[in-house]
């Protein structure tokens, strides 16, 4: 009796754990990984996200409207994982002087603009908001109508002052200078 029992448990671990990595695949082919670097002078930066597609979505709107990214919530700038932010110079972030390191970078959008947010705290998981009390830094950005953009992409474009990072998904665009300190 026991054997039976020791093998029907034995049989639904390897159920769940088939599952898990199934669902954890699946979120990857819908969502995978993205990485844009830029490099000037011996100067890089890097940014590792996910690249979800917009698969015929409202992305930005109201939460009533059924918004994927509704106005006023945190969004992690991607998907599956946070999105992380390294540099390795000193930069400007908003008004803030910000030491080279790494760094996760989120958003909270906002009708006709997109507020970013460079936090300390690289312990985060999946889709957990981060602890805003290590928030380093906010910047405020316009987000411009631009042609459809299906999946998610960040490109980081080297600028004479630092390094230009351009954000496109769906039907809009926006853009953040990292400036060289």
């Amino acid at each position: 009796m026991k054997k039976k029992v020791l093998i029907g448990v034995g049989i639904v671990v390897v159920l769940i754990v088939a599952a898990v990595f199934y669902l954890n695949n699946r979120n990857r082919t819908l969502s995978p990984p993205g990485q844009a670097i830029g490099a000037m002078s011996g100067d890089t930066v890097s940014v590792e996200y996910s690249r979800p597609s917009v698969r015929d979505r409202l992305i930005f709107g109201e939460e009533e409207e059924g918004a994927l990214q509704p106005y006023g919530v945190y969004w992690r700038l991607g998907a599956n994982e946070p999105t992380f932010l390294s540099v390795s110079y000193d930069f400007r972030f908003g008004d803030s002087e910000i030491d080279a390191g790494k760094y996760v970078i989120y958003a909270i959008p906002r009708k006709g603009e997109m507020e970013l947010r460079l936090n300390s705290d690289l312990r985060l998981w999946g889709y957990t908001e981060p602890d805003y009390s290590q928030d380093l830094a906010t910047e405020i950005e316009r987000v411009n109508p631009s042609d459809h953009t299906e999946q998610f992409t960040i490109e980081a474009q080297p600028d004479s002052i630092g390094t230009r990072l351009v954000f496109s998904w769906d039907k809009y665009q926006w853009e953040l200078l990292l400036e060289k300190q």
